[in-house]
């Protein structure tokens, strides 16, 4: 059988060589950005302005969507004009999920009352809400910014904390960690532009006065004149700029909530994946305007029946409100009649309506539910469809709070560290601050009530845990407490302390010998056989 097997050999042979993968050639795609992180930021300021002239002359100088005819670089032909209308959509997002997220920023929580009063004062100069409140937004549309931690003691003797957005900054990073923040402040003088750069890192300051790319000198302009390199916090630096100790902290906190998946170590804009959606939803929405514009009610009024003056039988002029026609000639002919005609178009509204509602949800997949923005496109949800629709908020929220509860920390330390080390005290303690906030799309308390009242009178929850499941991060652990008390004092629930055991009984006492050894045990040992046991007599 060994000729069965030299064909077997063979068959496999040439099958083998009829399989011949040839590997690809390596190719290289080259792709041109149309925009850089500047401008792209500056693209989506425009767009949360939301002005609609603003954004038709952003696009006319976009040459990329020109030729993609976008609907807002789109010209329209003479005499067909259409009126362009901005929605306003992407501002009311950002403002919307702004509203949810620091609507619920509970009180900061110190672990020193030093450390509380302070920060206090800080907040209080600063209005420290409303810079944080601006500070969202902004790192919301155009994807990143920092805070700048200053002194002026012509302005206040506390730190002044300033918000720098993402095109007016750069971030410097090694190895994934930021190592030093540059940032960029416009002054205008004798028609000149000039760039203040301030580098913030890790124990120092330093600045760079720039005009037409070339450094001059900073007593050329007079806000920059007094401004001095700053070295802080251990910092050390060798005669050629040679890092030889790193401080132990800046002051500067970045600020991001999404990461950039185009640009490195920078922050993503919640418009950078929907600019075409807003585009396209201003688009349906103008058409739809557009069409009951174009159909309008048109009556024809032969002139015979034109409204005249009753007493001087002058025709009547055209009032666009109440007496709105077109003129049309009588009709002379044999057996004919002059008729007023009505003419009223009919406007697919359900076509324009369903557009309409499908832009919208590509707008906001993602992002946000429609019912946070008080939008209903479905009448019939029942409140469990309606707290569903909510989870596209809440994931988003969750993903803010979780930075600004990072960040909030960094800057609230900063803050005070810095505050102390310009007055003389030790900054190198550590400050030990908790931010937190409080839940979002929750029941309402009248619905928890009665769900907790259930499970406290069937037993299967104690006091403690009602309160806390109740009231939640709304109320302090001390409140807590004395509620706790309080509630148990009104159900007659007394709490009473464990009575003690007395081991003393006389002069015996457990674990002590009556002789004056104390170390001597209380029980012998038994004897044993080697021993004389003593008689005793019966």
């Amino acid at each position: 059988m060994k000729w069965v097997d030299n064909i077997m050999e063979k068959v496999k042979g040439g099958i083998r060589s009829w399989l011949n993968v040839q590997p690809a050639n390596p190719s290289r795609i080259n792709i041109t950005e149309t925009l850089d992180y500047e401008a792209n930021a500056i693209k989506n300021r425009i767009w949360y302005r939301g002005d609609s002239n603003e954004l038709e002359q952003l696009y006319r100088q976009l040459v990329i969507n020109t030729s993609r005819q976008s609907f807002w670089a789109a010209k329209c032909s003479p005499g067909m004009e259409i009126n362009k209308i901005h929605t306003g959509l992407p501002s009311l997002i950002v403002d919307m999920l702004t509203s949810v997220t620091l609507a619920s920023l509970n009180d900061f929580d110190f672990k020193k009352k030093q450390d509380q009063d302070i920060w206090d004062e800080i907040a209080k100069e600063n209005k420290i809400k409303k810079r944080l409140e601006k500070a969202t937004k902004e790192t919301l549309y155009i994807g990143d910014g920092a805070f700048k931690v200053t002194f002026d003691t012509s302005l206040s003797q506390y730190p002044i904390i300033e918000y720098y957005p993402g095109e007016r900054l750069e971030v410097k990073n090694n190895r994934g960690r930021i190592t030093e923040i540059e940032f960029k402040t416009v002054y205008d003088h004798k028609r000149r532009e000039y760039i203040l750069h301030e580098y913030y890192g890790y124990g120092y300051i330093k600045y760079k006065l720039t005009c037409d790319d070339k450094e001059v000198p900073l007593d050329a302009l007079d806000e920059t004149r007094n401004l001095q390199n700053l070295a802080f916090s251990t910092y050390q630096e060798g005669k050629d700029g040679e890092i030889k100790q790193r401080g132990e902290y800046m002051l500067a906190v970045p600020l991001m909530f999404f990461e950039s998946g185009k640009w490195d170590s920078r922050g993503q804009s919640i418009f950078d994946r929907k600019i075409d959606a807003f585009d396209a939803f201003d688009e349906a929405f103008s058409q739809w305007m557009d069409a009951l514009r174009s159909g309008r009610s048109k009556e024809y009024i032969p002139e015979c029946f034109l409204p005249r003056n009753p007493e001087t039988g002058v025709t009547l002029p055209v009032n666009a409100f109440d007496n709105r026609y077109i003129t049309t000639n009588s009709n002379m002919y044999e057996g004919a009649k002059s008729e007023i005609v009505l003419q009223q178009p009919e406007i697919p509204h359900e076509s324009y309506l369903s557009a309409y509602i499908t832009a919208l949800d590509l707008c906001l997949q993602g992002l946000i539910s429609p019912s946070t923005l008080g939008i209903d496109v479905k009448k019939l949800d029942n409140a469990d469809a309606q707290r569903e629709k909510e989870k596209a908020t809440l994931y988003s929220r969750n993903a803010i709070v979780g930075a600004l509860q990072e960040d909030l920390q960094s800057l609230i330390k900063v803050s005070i560290k810095s505050y102390r080390e310009l007055n003389g005290q030790n900054s190198n303690d550590d400050v030990e601050v908790d931010v937190t906030f409080g839940e979002y799309a929750n029941p309402s308390f009248e619905s928890q009530v009665e769900t907790v009242g259930k499970g406290r009178s069937q037993g299967v929850m104690s006091v403690e845990a009602c309160v806390d499941e109740l009231y939640g991060d709304s109320r302090d652990d001390e409140w807590k407490k004395q509620e706790v008390a309080r509630l148990k004092a009104e159900q007659g629930i007394m709490e009473v302390e464990d009575p003690a055991v007395n081991t003393a009984a006389g002069d015996f006492q457990i674990g002590e010998s009556n002789g004056s050894n104390n170390n001597e045990p209380l029980i012998q040992n038994e004897p044993t056989g080697d021993e004389k046991v003593p008689k005793t007599d019966e």
